[in-house]
């Protein structure tokens, strides 16, 4: 991964802990403004946009590579690549989707480099559920206390069921249900064809709701 970064990375991280007043009340579209004005981004409005996503990107990160212990150092290697590429998101409004697009892309740089020595798996035969029924929350936040027992205990083994898919099922779901890529993204950005897409995820939900059946059944 890239070592160089504009300015000091420990001083973005200083000013992210004590954000100006200014940059915290401005709307996260006029934060990405102020950061694609200039030779380089704001330095306090870059902050600010780091302070408010960096969970995020914490939570893509570790839904695609949950066994990975870099996690963090793969999270400054996004925020670096969001600093450099700012300039080029023709559309602030969608600066969520391009920051979770631009930490995916990240995750298959570091796999492609980390050649995998894995089994393939066959991904070919047919399947009789109806691709895109089934609705999972995985994104929503953390429950709280408001919420149950039951529903904590849920999304524990929720995640704990998604970290446990085969490596193929696991960032292909990740991608549709976290991050809500098309199937055609998906299918561009993992190099495989739209009906294997379909199958991953079709399998992957499969396999999930057999694991979570006690839940989903209310018992």
């Amino acid at each position: 991964m890239s070592q160089s970064f504009p300015v000091s990375w420990s001083s973005v991280e200083a000013t992210a802990s004590q954000t100006p007043v200014q940059a915290e009340k401005l709307p996260n579209y006029d934060l990405v403004l102020q950061c694609q004005t200039g030779h380089r981004p704001e330095k306090a409005a870059f902050a600010e946009l780091m302070r408010r996503y960096q969970s995020h990107v914490d939570k893509v990160l570790y839904h695609l590579a949950p066994d990975w212990q870099d996690r963090a150092d793969l999270a400054q290697e996004v925020w670096i690549r969001v600093y450099r590429n700012v300039k080029r998101l023709n559309d602030p409004i969608k600066f969520r989707g391009w920051l979770s697009r631009i930490a995916t892309n990240l995750f298959y740089d570091e796999l492609r480099k980390r050649k995998r020595n894995s089994s393939p798996l066959s991904l070919d035969a047919p399947l009789t559920l109806d691709d895109g029924e089934l609705d999972w929350e995985i994104a929503s936040a953390t429950p709280g206390p408001e919420e149950d027992l039951t529903t904590r205990e849920f999304y524990d083994q929720l995640n704990e069921a998604i970290a446990d898919l085969p490596e193929v099922f696991r960032t292909t779901i990740v991608l549709r249900e976290i991050e809500g890529m098309a199937y055609e993204e998906i299918a561009e950005l993992t190099g495989v064809s739209l009906g294997t897409v379909k199958s991953r995820i079709a399998r992957a939900r499969h396999r999930l709701q057999t694991q979570l059946q006690q839940y989903l059944d209310g018992g």
